[in-house]
């Protein structure tokens, strides 16, 4: 992450959101500030560190590196949804496939990529849905993102492949069909699945804890 970034995501924190913003203890000294909090968190969920792996040289324990991790998740859905956490609309795509096109990738929007977290809780009755080629159960987290990092499509949920079909072409068709083709179809399904309240809660609550 580039320093620009980083700064712009701790400004639009401590200036928003209650618990980025450094304040006094009961004796008067100064608390986290912004910085470690964001460093704690981002640190965390770039490298899969554990939860008490930064008390060394941040001084944040685990506790509160684990409520920093679900903060930020919190703030960053909450300040920068509209704006990045969105579908992409018929003028980006086609400003997408025409960069792509330039740059010799026709019919490229961004390039894909994905992980795999061992779910060490995983409810029994789910373990044949969500395990994998090891044998252990997993959850993917898959994203799609164009050549200036913005993320356009992003799964989190059992190991699943989509298979569409490819026509070539760098047009986008504006004039939008009722009946979806079988690759978006499922995708919507599964964002539909990926929603459910329960469900979303439990993987949350697994993953801060993996963490």
């Amino acid at each position: 992450m580039n320093k620009p970034l980083f700064m712009h995501i701790v400004d639009r924190l401590s200036n928003e959101v209650q618990f980025f913003r450094q304040k006094n203890d009961g004796l008067g000294r100064l608390g986290f500030s912004a910085f470690q909090k964001c460093t704690t968190a981002i640190r965390v969920l770039a490298y899969g560190t554990a939860a008490d792996a930064v008390d060394e040289y941040l001084r944040i324990g685990e506790t509160t590196t684990r409520a920093c991790v679900e903060k930020i998740v919190e703030g960053i859905i909450n300040l920068f949804g509209d704006e990045y956490l969105r579908k992409p609309t018929p003028a980006d795509l086609q400003r997408l496939l025409d960069i792509g096109e330039y740059r010799r990738f026709p019919g490229m929007i961004g390039s894909i990529d994905c992980m795999h977290w061992e779910w060490k809780n995983c409810p029994t009755a789910w373990k044949g849905q969500y395990s994998c080629s090891s044998g252990k159960p997993t959850i993917v987290l898959e994203a799609v993102a164009s050549y200036d990092l913005w993320i356009c499509h992003a799964f989190f949920g059992p190991p699943e492949f989509l298979q569409g079909e490819d026509t070539g072409s760098s047009h986008v068709d504006l004039d939008f069909s009722q009946d979806m083709p079988t690759d978006i179809a499922n995708m919507m399904d599964g964002r539909t699945k990926i929603r459910d309240r329960q469900m979303h809660q439990q993987l949350k609550a697994d993953l801060v804890e993996y963490i």
